[in-house]
């Protein structure tokens, strides 16, 4: 039976690092991909990084109910549509939602049977300095970034399961086997 996997974590944590190479290695999972306000960063596609939308279109999909979540996060909005969900499913493929906390709790709400993983760095300091390298962000939007990270952080206790990035890896094999095992749950 195809299940929805949430995954979520602080900013800069590593969240599409470690998916990436977790759909590399099950190609039972497919990832949803969200749509956002926020405009294209260098090599982003419409369609294939996130459905870019203005905010009117954002908030007309938000009348309609055509969001499974939607939040705001440093200034922009995100969510995830349930048609993107849904025709996962149906066609039997289990589904990746790399979401931040906010949208997990309504994934949560309106889908308790979702499996969800927190990502959490080995340290907070060492967020800081990944937002840093990743260098898409200026010094405001990272203070921005650190000072939601801190309540996230706190959140960790509400996830079924909890991943350390320390190590890249052994991060990847951890989710694998959360996920091989909740696939074999039946």
């Amino acid at each position: 039976m195809a299940k929805v996997f949430v995954i979520t974590g602080p900013s800069g944590v590593g969240k599409g690092t470690l998916i990436s190479k977790l759909l590399d290695r099950l190609s039972e999972l497919e990832l949803s991909v969200s749509a956002t306000t926020r405009g294209p960063r260098d090599g982003e596609v419409d369609g294939r990084d996130y459905h870019f939308l203005d905010p009117a279109e954002f908030d007309r999909r938000v009348e309609e109910g055509a969001f499974l979540e939607h939040a705001t996060y440093s200034g922009n909005r995100y969510g995830t549509l349930r048609s993107e969900v849904q025709e996962h499913l149906q066609n039997g493929k289990s589904v990746v939602l790399e979401i931040e906390l906010q949208g997990a709790r309504q994934v949560r709400d309106a889908m308790p049977e979702s499996v969800r993983v927190f990502v959490k760095p080995p340290h907070p300091d060492d967020l800081r300095r990944r937002l840093e390298e990743r260098g898409t962000d200026d010094a405001s939007a990272i203070d921005r970034r650190l000072r939601t990270a801190e309540e996230e952080l706190a959140a960790e206790d509400e996830f079924s399961y909890v991943v350390v990035n320390d190590d890249v890896d052994a991060a990847v094999g951890e989710l694998v086997r959360i996920v091989r095992d909740e696939l074999s749950a039946e």
